[in-house]
């Protein structure tokens, strides 16, 4: 950054698109999948002060590459465990569908400080949300809703299917478009909170289930959750251009919301909800279940008929344009409360542990155990090692 080298000088530059080179993404090594560039960032990429917005972690800002002249987002981040991770998850997504694309990834010192800074494709369409704002009297309908929909559950079922809960990033300013176009694809990004969920060897659960509480059953359940009802939230605006829980007092979260959203106490009001279909209402009452492990997973969310046949969901059109552009004033307020509500069930999930067998003091457990001590054939159970 600023001209600054790396410690590490990676010698001259490799030739544009070239293992290694600018637009490659790097070689494979880095977190097990690939290696950050150790040269200066400004040798392939001309830097902006303009920020094209905040990530978890990290300000994004405006690039441009030097040979081709592309427009791309780089976002800095101070090196940490937490900011590798964040680059290890993105890269692993990076490709998949409606999934914002890494570009290149740097390894810098900037301010003496030794940085990452991440290079991804440039979302100039704007956030999701601030285009149905933009529509004016155009209406939109419930098919487009259910077809914006669509789109985001896939990028969740390919983050899912790699094992990866993004927990964070399933709110207004992470869902953005490549362009202004009509064509414009929709895509996910920031992956600050997003966490793998493969099953350790203290989270296999290995014994009888009829006596295991929900949250033996393993973390991972809950962070993919996590982004059910987070899909639950998003969908609920995008039918009507209010979210489902929000504060009355003015803070980003009260007590009296945090209560609403632990009981589920949300309802579909009229006249905005009047002429919604039943499929709609039906599929987010299965995401905002206030017990995680009764939410629809995204194969079932995918296979909902609202989900998989779009094309046949009603052409009604909705009040959601209106109340966006009624509320515009709000808006950046709504979006703080989304994310304090989403902050507070994350370090909920975080706080869910995993019942060490060895020191339950469960009856019926102990039971099991004198049973089993006492008894020449007892099985093993499994090996954790």
């Amino acid at each position: 950054m600023d001209g600054e080298r790396a410690a590490e000088q990676g010698g001259p530059t490799p030739p544009p698109g070239a293992p290694g080179g600018p637009g490659s993404g790097g070689d494979p090594a880095f977190g097990g999948r690939r290696e950050p560039k150790k040269y200066a960032v400004t040798d392939d990429y001309q830097l902006s002060k303009q920020v094209l917005g905040l990530g978890v972690n990290g300000k994004v800002l405006e690039c441009f590459h030097r040979r081709t002249g592309q427009k791309c987002a780089l976002k800095l981040l101070y090196d940490s465990p937490k900011a590798r991770q964040e680059v290890d998850h993105h890269w692993q997504a990076s490709g998949g569908p409606h999934i914002v694309r890494i570009l290149d990834v740097y390894e810098n010192m900037h301010h003496n400080k030794r940085c990452l800074l991440i290079v991804m494709e440039c979302m100039e369409g704007g956030e999701l949300f601030s285009r149905i704002q933009e529509r004016g009297d155009q209406a939109f309908t419930e098919r487009e809703a259910a077809e914006i929909m669509r789109d985001i559950g896939t990028a969740i079922q390919f983050l899912h299917s790699q094992n990866i809960a993004h927990r964070d990033a399933i709110r207004p300013e992470n869902l953005l478009y490549t362009s202004k176009e009509k064509d414009a694809v929709l895509k996910l990004t920031d992956f600050g909170f997003a966490k793998e969920t493969t099953q350790n060897a203290l989270q296999t659960p290995c014994y009888t289930p009829y006596y295991a509480a929900p949250e033996v059953l393993g973390p991972e359940k809950y962070d993919k959750s996590c982004d059910m009802w987070s899909l639950g939230v998003i969908m609920y605006i995008l039918l009507c251009g209010f979210p489902p829980f929000y504060s009355n007092t003015g803070q980003a979260i009260s007590p009296g919301m945090k209560r609403r959203i632990r009981l589920g106490q949300y309802g579909f009001p009229n006249p905005e909800w009047s002429e919604v279909s039943e499929d709609a209402k039906q599929l987010i009452r299965l995401l905002l279940k206030t017990d995680p492990t009764e939410r629809l997973t995204i194969t079932q969310f995918m296979n909902h008929p609202w989900i998989n046949q779009s094309m046949v969901v009603p052409q009604t059109p909705l009040h959601t344009a209106r109340v966006l552009q009624e509320d515009k004033d709000h808006w950046d307020e709504v979006k703080e409360e989304m994310t304090s509500a989403l902050a507070t069930m994350r370090v909920d999930y975080d706080q869910v542990k995993i019942k060490d067998l060895k020191t339950s003091n469960n009856r019926l457990l102990n039971k099991r155990r004198k049973k089993q001590a006492g008894s020449s054939s007892a099985s093993q159970g499994c090996n954790n090692q």
